[in-house]
């Protein structure tokens, strides 16, 4: 059984490395939008293609009424947080209490 729980607790640390890691390109995504930047460039390419996806599904479901602003990004960085509180957490008990 401490096999199973080794590997529970694996899978909880490499999703908060991805939850983590996502949520930074997040906020470079943000940070690149306020400026005028080159769209060939291959870090503005990477950022627009890593987020787009989910911060359209976003903006698609948010009504659009705070003067232009985009909540989405910060919308994600909730439910970022949400999910390392909530799911990562839990898996690392459940790894925990198994052993």
């Amino acid at each position: 059984m401490f096999i199973f729980a080794n590997f529970l607790g694996a899978l909880a640390s490499v999703l908060q490395l991805l939850l983590t890691l996502y949520m930074w390109i997040i906020i470079a995504r943000a940070l690149v939008s306020w400026v005028n930047p080159d769209p060939y460039n291959p870090i503005v390419r990477f950022l627009y293609n890593a987020t787009e996806p989910l911060l359209y599904r976003v903006r698609r479901s948010l009504p659009l009424f705070a003067g232009g602003i985009d909540f989405s990004p910060l919308l994600i960085i909730l439910v970022i947080y949400f999910l390392q509180a909530f799911l990562v957490q839990s898996l690392r008990d459940l790894a925990f209490s198994m052993r």
